[in-house]
C-alpha cells in the first residue's frame, strides 16, 4: 500500500470570517453586540456623574468641567450614538423575533435604517440640547 501525502497546511475546522463575503446584516450583527459591550462603559460613566452628583459641590464641579470640555462631549456624542444604535438593533431583532423582514430587501434596508437612523436620532438628540440649555 502507498503511503498516503498529507497537505502541508490543514483546511479549518470550522468556517470563519476569512471566506465570508461581508454584508450589511452581518456587520449590523457584529455593531449591534460592539455597541452592547460599549453600553457597559457608558453605563460607567453616568454612575460617575451620579455618584459626584450626591457627592458635593466639589466631585461635581470636577465631573462637570470633564463632560463639559470638548473630549467629554465627544465621549458624551459617542455615547449617546452607541445607545441609539444599540437600541435600534434591538427594534430590528424584535421584528425578526415575530417573522418579518427575512427578505433580503428588508434585511438590507432594516439594516439601512440601523445605522442612518442612529446617526439622525443622536444629531436630533444633541441638536435639541444644545437649544432647550
Amino acid at each position: 500500500m502507498a503511503p498516503t501525502v498529507r497537505p502541508t497546511v490543514a483546511p479549518p475546522l470550522s468556517p470563519h470570517l476569512q471566506i465570508y463575503r461581508w454584508t450589511w446584516t452581518m456587520a449590523m450583527s457584529v455593531f449591534h453586540r460592539i455597541t452592547g459591550t460599549a453600553l457597559y462603559g457608558g453605563t460607567a460613566l453616568v454612575a460617575i456623574w451620579l455618584v459626584a452628583l450626591a457627592s458635593g459641590p466639589a466631585a461635581y464641579g470636577w465631573v462637570a468641567w470633564f463632560f463639559g470640555s470638548i473630549i467629554g462631549k465627544l465621549v458624551l456624542f459617542v455615547y449617546t450614538w452607541i445607545l441609539m444604535h444599540h437600541m435600534l438593533g434591538g427594534l430590528r431583532h424584535f421584528i425578526w423575533d415575530f417573522g418579518y423582514g427575512f427578505d433580503r430587501e428588508q434585511r438590507m434596508g432594516l439594516a439601512r435604517a440601523t445605522l442612518i437612523g442612529s446617526v439622525i436620532l443622536t444629531v436630533l438628540i444633541w441638536a435639541l440640547a444644545l437649544i432647550l440649555l
